[in-house]
């Protein structure tokens, strides 16, 4: 009888790991996906090695995204929009300058963004966009209009608090963007074979000559 109990017990135990494995089946797929579109381009990735990847076969991928298409918007969907959101949910609750903010924002996104997997999506885009102009539209709506109309909402701010000068926040916020952008596509590209580029030093610089040409009192 005690056996039989300690059976039954086993094979709850292993029930319980099978339905846990199973809810973090799609987590598992989409960081392998991430790491695989990063390193190889959304047309080359094929979702067999990223079923592979996740340990999982690629019927299963199928059970929980229908297409390579939709695979790359959930990648999106997790790893990107939740920066974004995070960084107006900061800016909300904010009460430091908005130099400040974009100093802390910037810094937020080096090690969220750059310093991970995340940031080849940006070279993802800018290569393959014309290839797939609705993944191109998706990532347009989704990343890029938002992140540039939360940006350019903190110019008009520092603006209107008299931090920055009279300028044209559309401008500010793309420039701002910017070298952000050149980082990610050039660390998953050319960076290896540029022995003389430094991407830290080279946004501290980018940064520090912004927040020159910006601030009221040209002060940093």
């Amino acid at each position: 009888m005690v056996q039989i109990v300690g059976q039954l017990n086993k094979s709850e135990q292993e029930s319980c790991r099978w339905r846990r494995r199973k809810e973090a089946r799609p987590a598992e797929i989409l960081t392998a996906a991430l790491k695989i579109f990063s390193l190889k381009g959304f047309a080359a990735t094929r979702l067999t090695e990223v079923a592979k990847a996740a340990g999982v076969s690629k019927g299963t991928l199928y059970l929980y995204f229908e297409s390579k298409e939709a695979l790359f918007k959930a990648v999106v969907n997790e790893f990107i929009l939740p920066q974004i959101a995070k960084a107006e949910e900061q800016a909300e609750d904010y009460q430091g300058s908005i130099k400040d903010l974009l100093m802390t924002l910037a810094e937020n996104w080096r090690c969220n963004v750059l310093e991970t997997d995340v940031s080849g999506i940006s070279k993802i885009i800018m290569a393959e966009a014309s290839n797939f102009p609705e993944l191109a539209q998706f990532y347009m709506q989704n990343v890029i209009q938002r992140s540039r109309a939360f940006m350019v909402s903190l110019i008009k701010l520092g603006i209107e608090r008299g931090e920055f000068r009279e300028c044209n926040p559309q401008h500010v916020a793309r420039t701002f963007l910017a070298p952000m952008v050149f980082s990610a596509i050039w660390k998953n590209s050319l960076a290896p074979f540029d022995e003389d580029y430094d991407t830290n030093d080279f946004l501290d610089f980018t940064i520090d000559n912004f927040m020159r040409g910006i601030l009221k009192d040209k002060q940093t």
